[in-house]
């Protein structure tokens, strides 16, 4: 499996949903970083389930465990690993179902790849669990860059039809993008959390789901990060961020919305300010050439709605070769975005302290 990515750091997540635990490695972290476990469980918090009424009702508290690659609460340079025991599993859930591909998960894709040997149990090694690995290493590599100038942050931006404020392209500042992380749900606007948090209640009675859209910024990043064509830091994140569970699209800047402006409506005009070449407007979300411009970098995540629901769903029986139906039982979440907020800023994290290091050669 191709679970690992990075150049001069490489992250790799092992485990699976049922397994009897999950974790990563992250090796060539750089030497004499602060190992704080307080704050990377505090952030650790934000995607844990426990606590929260939209969430599933599986209640993991993600504590970890660090094997290597710490010496008195410092980076020793020695691969980092950290695993995450799966204490509250209920595979039984998953027997009656395990011929019966899930409409929307990697049932039919990982039993075709796997040659029917792969974990049907909570989707396996595909599941949304292995988001919590992810989490430790944003939580450690967040505040890495922090001491570097570097901030991130991200809210939810939409939710079905209901919009929080976007942020600022031009002017969004460090506090902007960590106020939505304070709250309890993840938004710039706790009135639209609220409205937001209720449409998932609404659409979790008729035993459904709902999708959303999470923006999320750098500020403090320096010009000159990155590279041209296939190595540009929008190539790289996007590659990234498509490894979270249920990420279907990611765009930067305008994105999509570029395509119906005219080019003198798009080009952000260069200006200097304090002696410092900047621009006016941020159309390009920060990069230009694939290349950091020293503007904040914004970007959005569209996240699909949560696949397994209560409804009956047509599917195949792969063994009998025949058409059926399935209800999908269980603990699941009527909406995934919340907790992929802190996920999205992990792989940001992540991506960018790779490319700094890259940077430095």
């Amino acid at each position: 499996m191709s679970s690992d990515f990075g150049k001069n750091i490489r992250y790799t997540v092992f485990g699976q949903s049922h397994s009897e635990a999950i974790g990563i490695v992250i090796d060539g972290l750089p030497v004499g970083e602060t190992v704080d476990p307080y704050e990377i469980r505090h952030f650790m918090s934000r995607r844990a389930p426990a606590g929260k009424d939209y969430a599933t009702k599986r209640r993991e508290d993600d504590d970890f465990q660090i094997l290597s690659g710490v010496c008195n609460d410092k980076t020793c340079g020695a691969p980092l690993c950290a695993v995450i025991l799966n204490k509250d599993v209920q595979s039984k859930s998953y027997e009656d179902i395990k011929d019966l591909p899930r409409p929307g998960h990697a049932d039919y894709t990982a039993h075709v790849k796997y040659k029917g040997f792969a974990d049907y149990r909570g989707g396996g090694h595909f599941s949304g669990r292995l988001t919590a690995p992810l989490c430790f290493a944003g939580g450690l590599v967040k505040g890495i860059l922090e001491k570097r100038g570097i901030v991130i942050g991200a809210h939810i931006l939409s939710l079905g039809k209901v919009q929080d404020k976007p942020f600022d392209p031009v002017q969004v500042s460090a506090d902007d993008l960590k106020d939505p992380g304070r709250y309890p749900f993840p938004t710039s606007s706790i009135g639209v959390g609220n409205t937001m948090q209720a449409q998932i209640g609404l659409i979790a009675k008729k035993l459904d789901s709902l999708g959303g859209v999470i923006e999320a910024g750098v500020v403090g990043l320096p010009p000159g990060l990155g590279e041209p064509m296939f190595d540009g830091v929008e190539n790289l994140l996007a590659k990234h961020l498509f490894g979270i569970p249920a990420v279907k699209g990611v765009e930067f800047g305008d994105g999509f919305a570029a395509a119906s402006l005219l080019g003198s409506e798009h080009n952000d005009a260069f200006c200097l300010k304090d002696g410092v070449t900047q621009t006016k407007t941020n159309h390009a979300g920060g990069i230009l050439g694939g290349i950091t411009t020293g503007m904040p970098l914004i970007l959005r995540v569209a996240v699909k709605p949560t696949p397994s629901i209560g409804k009956a769903q047509e599917t195949v029986d792969l063994a009998a070769a025949a058409e059926t139906t399935v209800t999908v039982g269980g603990r699941h979440d009527p909406c995934i975005v919340p907790r992929a907020v802190p996920v999205v800023e992990s792989v940001i994290a992540m991506t960018l302290l790779d490319l700094l290091l890259a940077a430095k050669g």
